[in-house]
């Protein structure tokens, strides 16, 4: 039997008498790519920002990493890497800086950090830029570093929270394949992208739709079920459903 690392059921958060997300439900596998898809305002960030234990639900129960999302959020934090399309890095910090940081602020000792940090730079080929600022870096170098970062603890989950947008493809394309790289080691990647193409990738996709999870399957089951060529045509499809301004 598969282990599953992240298992919600009815995940519910209210803001006033706006209901952000609504009673969603799903599992999530050890070593699978999970495609969390939905337009701006369907409460994909609000749930995924308690699955990273940045925010309790107002109603429903899970685990992320086989903590509880309501009473061991800290434990959540220690135990997951996150990486945004922003605020990764800290641009006016050198890479081993950031590299030294990070595994501080997950709790590596001093010397795990240097031996991380060394590991790191030999593994990335980045040795001699190791003293330059990480926000002199290329792109492509940053979204390596950054990734590699928040793998630096050695997490079973990772969230990676539209991680890149605004790059070109071929940089995209690399991105993706340390991504496969992670996911055969084990690593659960938790996905959110608004590329289409990049769904097409993942193992499982769910699409958000007004709060609620409205299709959940393979890429290929999905495009099936909904008659469509492809992911972006079926995320029209679902997207097109709305009932409440996106």
């Amino acid at each position: 039997m598969e282990e599953n690392v992240i298992h919600i059921r009815n995940l519910t958060k209210k803001f006033g008498d706006f209901t952000a997300v609504d009673h969603i439900s799903f599992d999530v596998r050890r070593g699978e790519i999970f495609g969390f898809l939905g337009a701006n305002g369907a409460g994909k960030t609000t749930a995924m920002r308690i699955l990273c234990g940045l925010s309790r639900p107002t109603e429903g129960e899970g685990t992320v990493a086989g903590y509880d999302i309501c009473s061991e959020q800290e434990k959540i934090k220690r135990n997951i890497g996150y990486m945004s399309q922003k605020f990764s890095l800290y641009p006016d910090l050198t890479v081993r800086e950031n590299i030294r940081l990070f595994g501080g602020i997950y709790g590596l000792g001093d010397r795990r950090i240097r031996e991380k940090t060394d590991a790191m730079l030999d593994m990335l080929g980045m040795q001699s830029e190791r003293d330059q600022f990480a926000g002199a870096l290329p792109l492509g170098w940053k979204q390596k570093l950054a990734f590699s970062i928040a793998m630096v603890h050695d997490p079973g989950i990772i969230f990676l929270d539209e991680p890149t947008g605004g790059v070109d493809p071929e940089t995209r394309r690399r991105f993706w394949e340390m991504i496969y790289d992670a996911a055969e080691r084990g690593v659960t990647v938790f996905v959110t992208t608004h590329y289409m193409d990049e769904a097409e990738y993942c193992d499982r996709v769910s699409v958000m739709v007004d709060g609620r999870i409205a299709a959940l399957d393979s890429p290929d089951r999905l495009k099936s079920e909904f008659h469509a060529g492809n992911m972006d045509e079926v995320f029209g499809i679902i997207a097109g459903r709305a009932g409440r301004e996106e």
